[in-house]
């Protein structure tokens, strides 16, 4: 056969239809589908907005706000971090008092959703607040997307880094970047902006966007960039609300047995709890990866990918239950609980494991 004409390469027409696909599925027109993995266009995000003595008010509510502001500080970037404890959202307030304390901001950066840590940010009020500011939005939305409501145009975000590998159930491999008019002529106004790199924004709209598509600046990596393709149509049949239901339905059963399994769930309040995973508090006198532990030995091991200890700076007090994506269904969570409960009770520690799953359940 052909190399040329294989199925299983993308040639620059199918990864045109693809991107458009991506972009259509989220009502965002400007979306460009970038490869690797979305740490590698998080990053190439904060080295081309941050320009050299501009301002960022960096929202912190977990690592990954953490990481956007250290590329920014290294691009020159005067960053003021905005942090608040790690098991609950910033609110609208705090982040009006930081815009309004000195000089103009530039950039306000956000995670949309932590995954880390199991919160979502009021995204549509702090960019309201960005836009009244004269600042622009750079958005974290990775585990947001196909979780979370996330209106990327009628919000008004700038730069929104999205993908497929959490709620969406596709690839980690290839990720989309939707930029405004607005960020775009920032990029392009800085002059540290990376060029000829893989971290350039500015080579993929001048060798991608601004061309007639006919030849791609790179070569694409088929087999995630078709595996793309597979997920967008699974969430295309199933459609995009019924998978952001499904997710905020799962991460309410969750709450509602963890607590009945008398745990505590990282999030305190529900408003501020993400709907891609939960994180649940280690109770006294336990580690989360003794809790885990049990927990999977219960389970047989079927729940691995579903209970796993809190990555980052709470592996020591918290797990995590990853309703994400396929996973996010009422039996995923309703074993997810069972095998906590069974855990709990190996190491000696008393539940009730018939009221948990009641709870699950809404009943």
């Amino acid at each position: 056969m052909d190399r040329d004409h294989s199925p299983a390469l993308v040639d620059a027409r199918r990864y045109a239809a693809i991107e458009r696909r991506f972009a259509q599925l989220l009502d965002a027109a400007h979306l460009t589908l970038l490869q690797g993995e979305a740490m590698i266009s998080l990053e190439a995000a904060a080295r081309s907005i941050g320009r050299p003595g501009s301002r960022t008010l960096n929202i912190v509510t977990g690592p990954y706000g953490q990481s956007f502001g250290h590329w920014l500080r290294q691009q020159g970037v005067r960053v003021e971090d905005l942090v608040v404890p790690f098991n609950r959202a910033v609110s609208v307030e705090e982040v009006g008092e930081a815009l309004a304390d000195g000089d103009q901001f530039d950039v306000v950066s956000v995670v949309h959703a932590e995954a880390a840590t199991g919160v979502v940010n009021d995204l549509e009020q702090i960019a309201a607040l960005a836009r009244h500011a004269g600042a622009l939005t750079v958005v974290d939305a990775v585990a947001s997307v196909g979780a979370e409501p996330l209106e990327i145009e009628a919000w008004g975000l700038d730069v929104t880094v999205v993908s497929a590998q959490k709620a969406l159930g596709g690839p980690a491999g290839v990720t989309g970047v939707v930029i405004s008019d607005a960020g775009w002529a920032a990029m392009a106004a800085n002059p540290t902006a990376p060029r000829d790199s893989v971290l350039s924004l500015l080579d993929w709209r001048e060798r991608w966007l601004d061309t007639d598509r006919s030849a791609l600046p790179a070569i694409p990596n088929h087999l995630e960039t078709l595996a793309l393709d597979a997920a967008l149509s699974h969430v295309a049949d199933e459609g995009l609300a019924r998978v952001i239901g499904r997710h905020v339905a799962a991460r309410d059963a969750s709450r509602r047995g963890v607590r009945a399994l008398g745990l505590a769930p990282w999030v305190g309040v529900d408003e501020e709890a993400a709907a891609v995973a939960t994180t649940v508090a280690i109770p006294n006198g336990l580690s989360a990866q003794e809790l885990v532990a049990a927990a999977r030995e219960a389970a047989e091991g079927g729940l691995a990918p579903v209970i796993s200890v809190a990555p980052g700076p709470l592996s020591a007090r918290a797990l995590r239950i990853g309703h994400t994506g396929s996973r996010a269904t009422p039996d995923d969570v309703l074993a997810a609980v069972a095998a906590l409960g069974l855990g709990l009770q190996s190491l000696g520690i008393a539940c009730d494991l018939g009221a948990a799953s009641a709870a699950v359940l809404g009943e």
